[in-house]
């Protein structure tokens, strides 16, 4: 996701001499995935279907760590396995939330300051790194001496505290490792290497299921397999990044600093987008938690496990498609191109609504066959509930694709007050409201359409949103979206 500034300056884009050096010295399984890079005579449909694809399947293999884990812990340690893990996992979600805010909020300044010829756009790369240090540290202390408690507090009684104590333990003392992936793979595509990018979060999701499957079944580690896979797993994919920030093309160079507020707190501010489009997964999952252990109990609980789990694979595609987008956004905004700008965010739209389409019939058709997958106690009970749950909840995805890629387009073209706007809308408040409303008026059924009908009221907002930016700016980069 990487703009570079003006035309003069766009080194990354070219073939080169030194990129074909570069992709001799590349690891062999890489090498499919890198070339073919981005030439600068590429239109920008060719030049959005390349990142946004690339974007789309690594954003997948993010998701498929906690659906490999969901499978293989359904198998090895049955429902109570299910129940500790969704309860934990708003934990996951806040610090890969914090990873992407770091990370594409400081992609994002990055570009936009190498697009004007900022000298000291780089001087975001080694920020980001430390501050992410910092706050995986602070992860790591309540991870390391309370991890019982950490699962009691977000609902686990004391047997499913019991069993999600290791899990969370294990997860949480490898923070920084998810934060620096964040961080590294979005520099990454900034630097004109969506491919590489992609090769870190499929190979390292293919780490994880592998390792799932070691650890848990020839080597009987159970839970705490499970988290030793996932825990790792970050770790692959900041090698893999490592071969392109390391090598000689590499436009990104680390240099050592002082922790940096005012860097932080300009990255935060249009990185909040990710932030809540990570942090909502988790929000949604504490506050349904929460309410269906209140009608249902612990097999209602296993079954949102599933409901959300699966959700993640397409929230990961709409954020993979916002992801793509955002490298093109703010190389055309900051270079001002605002024709491209428009073309790039009318195609961002519609393939948020394409994707929107196949995703919510696919998952209308093959509800019960997903429930079966992680049903493997054959439980009638969490059969049913988790086979409504996916096809009210999913119709959801009806809306929330435009404003997760909506929300996206309004960080990486610096509109960050609106950002933040639909962002707490959607990730918060809409949510929230909808879900105690509607779980006190219509039970199970109620909590599955919250999301739906928290989406429905978000769009509303990211339409108006797209539409001010547009008029306050003056540009006329959305006057054909409309």
């Amino acid at each position: 996701m990487r703009p570079r500034g003006t035309a003069t300056s766009w080194n990354f884009l070219r073939t080169d001499p030194r990129q074909q050096e570069k992709r001799a010295a590349e690891p062999l399984f890489l090498m499919w995935m890198i070339q073919g890079g981005v030439s600068e005579n590429m239109s920008v449909g060719r030049k959005f279907a390349k990142y946004v694809s690339q974007n789309v399947l690594g954003m997948i293999g993010i998701s498929l760590y906690i659906l490999a884990d969901t499978f293989f812990i359904s198998k090895a340690v049955g429902a109570d396995g299910i129940t500790a893990l969704n309860l934990v996992l708003p934990i996951y979600n806040l610090i890969f939330a914090v990873g992407a805010m770091l990370g594409v909020g400081s992609a994002i300044r990055y570009a936009v300051a190498k697009g004007r010829g900022d000298g000291e756009a780089d001087d975001y790369f080694s920020n980001a790194l430390l501050w992410g240090t910092v706050f995986g540290i602070l992860f790591m202390i309540p991870g390391g001496l309370l991890p019982g408690k950490i699962v009691a507090l977000l609902g686990g009684d004391a047997r499913i505290a019991a069993v999600g104590a290791p899990y969370t333990r294990i997860f949480m003392m490898f923070s920084p490792c998810f934060i620096w992936n964040s961080v590294c793979n979005a520099f990454v595509r900034n630097d004109g290497a969506p491919g590489t990018a992609m090769a870190a979060t499929l190979f390292s999701s293919l780490f994880n299921i592998v390792m799932d499957y070691v650890l848990m079944f020839p080597l009987g580690l159970g839970m705490e397999g499970a988290a030793f896979a996932t825990a790792c797993s970050p770790v692959v994919g900041v090698l893999i990044c490592g071969t392109h920030l390391c090598s000689k093309t590499c436009g990104v160079r680390f240099r050592p600093q002082k922790l940096s507020a005012k860097r932080l707190a300009s990255s935060c501010q249009v990185g909040v987008a990710a932030f809540v489009g990570e942090i909502s997964s988790g929000v949604i999952t504490v506050a349904f938690n929460m309410i269906i252990l209140r009608l249902a109990g612990n097999i209602g609980v296993a079954a949102y496990g599933v409901v959300a789990n699966t959700s993640l694979v397409a929230v990961s595609m709409f954020n993979g498609v916002a992801q793509g987008s955002q490298p093109l956004l703010s190389e055309f905004y900051g270079n001002g191109a605002h024709d491209k700008v428009g073309k790039v965010i009318r195609l961002g739209i519609a393939t948020s609504v394409v994707l929107a389409v196949l995703i919510v019939t696919g998952v209308f058709f093959g509800a019960d066959y997903i429930a079966a997958v992680f049903n493997s106690e054959g439980d009638a009970q969490l059969a049913r509930y988790a086979g409504i749950g996916l096809r009210l909840y999913f119709t959801g995805f009806l809306f929330a694709g435009v404003n997760i890629v909506g929300t996206g387009i309004l960080s990486a073209t610096e509109s960050a007050r609106w950002a933040f706007v639909t962002s707490i809308l959607r990730g918060f408040v809409a949510i929230l409201i909808a879900a105690f409303t509607l779980s006190a008026l219509f039970g199970m059924n109620g909590v599955w359409l919250a999301f739906p009908a928290a989406e429905a009221v978000t769009l509303a907002v990211t339409v108006a949103a797209l539409g001010s930016s547009r008029k306050n700016s003056g540009r006329q980069w959305e006057s054909k979206l409309l």
